[in-house]
C-alpha cells in the first residue's frame, strides 16, 4: 500500500537549515520529512493531503534536551520543599519555601498523612544557599518533623541531602563513619547533611527498599517525564545518568514502544556498578535494543559535584566564600578521582562510544580536557564528540583547547537565573561569575554546544533556557556577563541542532529538512519576532513526533 503524504502549512517554519532557513510548508511521509518549502514546490508529490491545522502557528524543529533525568517524572510522588514556586504535572503550583521553619512545617503536615511511623518521608528541591548566611539545616531541624520516622530531603542539585537522626541511625552513619562528605557538628557527630554519592548511598539504598525511590527506571516515570517534555516542545531528551539495569531497560522499552509515547529517549549509561571492561561490554549488548524512539550508546562520567553545594572542584583561588562544608580538601569533592579518569574514558572511547563528563568547576573541566588529550594521543579517533556537561566555569584558554580536541559543551544556562546571584556573592565571586556558562565565548572559539535544564534540578523548558542565554538575567534582575549574551537565533540553534550535534544525532533531528524525523515544536508565537526578554513567554501549542500530532492539552 502506498504511503500517505501529509503537507503541513504554517504561518512560518523556522527550519534551522542554513540552506533554507524559512518556509511555509513541510511534507511528511512515513514519519520523516519529505520536503520543505512553498506549497507550489510541494505540487510534485502525488496524493498529498494538505493539513492547515498550523496555518496560524510557527513550526520549529522539536526541541532537544541534552541533559535531564527521568527523576523529573517521579519526584512529584514525594514532597516538594524548594525555594521557588513550582508547577506539578497536574498543574498545581506549590509555593516556594523561604525558611527552614517553612520546610519543617510542610514536612510535618506530610508526615501526619503517612500513618506508619516507620515509613520514610522523602522530600526534594531544598537548597540552603538561598537562606542567607545563617546555620545550615541540621539533623536536629528534621527531628522536629519526627524522631522515629526517617526524614530525607534531597537537595535541588541532587548532589546533597539532609536527614534526621532517625535516618542516620537506620543506615549506621555516626561519628565513627570514615566517609568524605559527612560534615560534623560542634560535638563531632554527623550534622545531618550528606554530600555526594559515597555519603548518600546508604540513604538512597534505604529509600529504594522502602519507598521505591530509583533514578527513573520505572515505566511510569518515563511516561510522566515524556508528557512534561511534550508540554514544553521537547521531542528528544536524554536521561543523562541511568544504571541500565535489566528491569530498567525492559521498562524503557515497554514505555517507548507505545506509539503514543511522545518523545525520543536517550538514556546515558552511568557505570557506577561496573568495573573494567564489564561496562563497555554491557553497553554494547544494550545497544542491540536501539530503536527510532529509544537510543542507547552514551556514557556519563561524573567528575565533581555542585558549585552551589560547594562540592564542585574549582581552580585557585577556589571558593569566594567557603562555608566550611567543602570536603576534607576545602575545595569540593572528586566523584571520579583524576587518576582514574583517563582509563575509564579510554575503555569507552576505544569501543566507539561517546562520553559525556559532568564538570561543574573549572578544575574538573581542566582534568577532563587533559584526560581527553591523553586518550586521543594513545587512541586517535575523529568525530568522537565527547562532551563536557555543565562546564560552567570554563575560560577562554580551556575553550580553545576543547576546540582543538573536538570536544563539545552542554551549558547549564538556567543556572544564571536560579543561582547567578549566589555565584556572584558566594561561590565564584563577581569576576568569575561573569563568565559562567560562556556561550558567546564558545561561539568565538568554535566549540559546538547545546544548553539544558538538568531537570528536575530546574524545570524542563528549552525556551526558558534560551531566554537565560540570551538575556543572562539573575533572580534579582542583575545582568550577569553581558559579553556572554548570545542572539535569539543562536540560542534557538543551541536547543535544537546544537544539542543534536552533542548527541551525534544531527543527521536525524535538530532541523527541518528532507530525510530527518518529522519532529516539530508547534508554537503560538514566533520566537524570532517577540522581544528577547519575552522569549521565555512564547507559548507552546504542542509537538509533532514522526508526523504524529500531539497537542499540549492531550491527556
Amino acid at each position: 500500500m502506498k504511503s500517505r503524504t501529509v503537507i503541513f502549512s504554517a504561518k512560518k517554519i523556522i527550519t534551522m537549515n542554513r540552506s533554507r532557513p524559512y518556509a511555509t510548508h513541510v511534507a511528511v511521509r512515513d514519519g520523516r520529512i519529505l520536503a520543505v518549502g512553498t506549497l507550489d514546490e510541494m505540487s510534485g508529490w502525488d496524493d498529498a493531503t494538505l493539513d492547515n491545522s498550523f496555518a496560524d502557528k510557527t513550526l520549529m524543529p522539536g526541541f532537544v534536551e541534552g541533559h535531564a533525568h527521568l527523576l523529573e517524572g517521579s519526584m512529584w510522588e514525594h514532597v516538594y520543599v524548594g525555594y521557588f514556586d513550582r508547577c506539578d504535572p497536574d498543574g498545581k503550583v506549590w509555593p516556594g519555601l523561604k525558611s527552614i521553619d517553612d520546610v519543617v512545617a510542610r514536612l510535618a503536615a506530610a508526615a501526619r498523612e503517612l500513618g506508619d511511623p516507620s515509613q520514610p518521608l522523602l522530600a526534594w528541591g531544598f537548597d540552603p544557599i538561598f537562606f542567607g548566611n545563617g546555620p545550615r539545616m541540621s539533623a536536629h531541624d528534621l527531628d522536629r518533623v519526627s524522631t522515629q520516622r526517617p526524614v530525607v530531603i534531597l537537595h535541588m542539585s541532587n548532589h546533597l541531602l539532609n536527614v534526621n537522626r532517625a535516618t542516620l541511625a537506620r543506615v549506621g552513619i555516626d561519628r565513627h563513619t570514615a566517609i568524605d562528605g559527612v560534615p560534623r557538628d560542634d560535638n563531632g557527630d554527623p550534622s545531618g547533611e550528606l554530600q555526594e554519592f559515597a555519603a548518600m548511598f546508604p540513604v538512597l539504598q534505604l529509600l529504594r527498599e522502602t519507598v521505591g525511590f530509583n533514578f527513573g527506571e520505572d515505566r511510569n516515570a518515563a511516561r510522566n517525564f515524556a508528557n512534561i517534555a511534550r508540554r514544553v516542545g521537547i521531542t528528544t531528551s536524554t536521561d543523562l545518568a541511568n544504571p541500565l539495569s535489566e528491569t530498567g531497560i525492559a521498562n524503557l522499552r515497554a514505555a517507548t514502544d507505545d506509539p503514543a509515547f511522545p518523545i525520543r529517549l536517550i538514556p546515558a549509561f552511568a557505570p557506577l556498578l561496573f568495573k573494567g571492561q564489564e561496562g563497555p561490554a554491557h553497553l554494547k549488548a544494550v545497544c542491540e535494543y536501539n530503536t527510532d524512539k529509544l537510543r542507547f550508546g552514551l556514557v556519563k562520567l561524573v567528575i565533581d559535584g555542585s558549585i552551589q553545594g560547594f562540592t564542585a572542584r574549582l581552580r585557585w583561588p577556589h571558593y569566594y566564600q567557603n562555608p566550611g562544608n567543602t570536603g576534607s580538601s576545602g575545595n569540593g569533592l572528586w566523584l571520579l578521582p583524576p587518576s582514574q579518569l583517563a582509563s575509564q574514558l579510554a575503555s569507552y572511547h576505544r569501543e566507539g562510544f561517546q562520553v559525556h563528563m559532568h564538570t561543574n568547576g573549572d578544575e574538573a573541566s581542566e582534568v577532563a580536557i587533559d584526560a581527553v588529550s591523553q586518550v586521543l594521543a594513545m587512541h586517535p579517533r575523529q568525530g568522537h564528540r565527547h562532551t563536557l556537561q555543565h562546564a560552567q566555569m570554563v575560560d577562554g584558554a580551556q575553550l580553545a583547547r576543547m576546540a582543538e580536541l573536538g570536544l563539545c559543551a552542554n551549558f547549564f544556562s538556567n543556572h544564571i537565573y536560579y543561582w547567578g546571584d549566589a555565584h556572584y556573592a558566594k561561590t565564584m565571586g563577581p569576576e568569575r561569575a561573569q563568565r559562567m556558562n560562556p556561550a558567546a565565548s564558545a561561539l568565538r572559539c568554535g566549540v559546538p554546544f547545546g544548553m539544558h535544564s538538568d531537570a528536575p534540578v530546574t524545570p524542563l523548558g528549552p525556551l526558558f533556557t534560551a531566554w537565560c542565554a540570551t538575556n543572562r538575567l539573575t533572580l534579582s534582575g542583575r545582568v550577569l556577563g553581558e559579553s556572554e549574551r548570545i542572539s535569539v537565533a543562536d540560542a534557538l540553534h543551541a536547543i535544537t541542532l546544537g544539542t543534536a550535534w552533542t548527541l551525534k544525532m544531527d543527521h536525524e533531528i535538530g532541523s527541518i529538512e528532507c530525510g530527518k524525523f518529522a519532529d516539530f515544536a508547534v508554537l503560538e508565537d514566533d520566537p524570532l519576532v517577540v522581544a528577547p526578554e519575552r522569549l521565555k513567554d512564547v507559548r507552546v501549542w504542542g509537538t509533532v513526533l514522526g508526523g504524529r500530532v500531539m497537542p499540549v492539552h492531550q491527556a
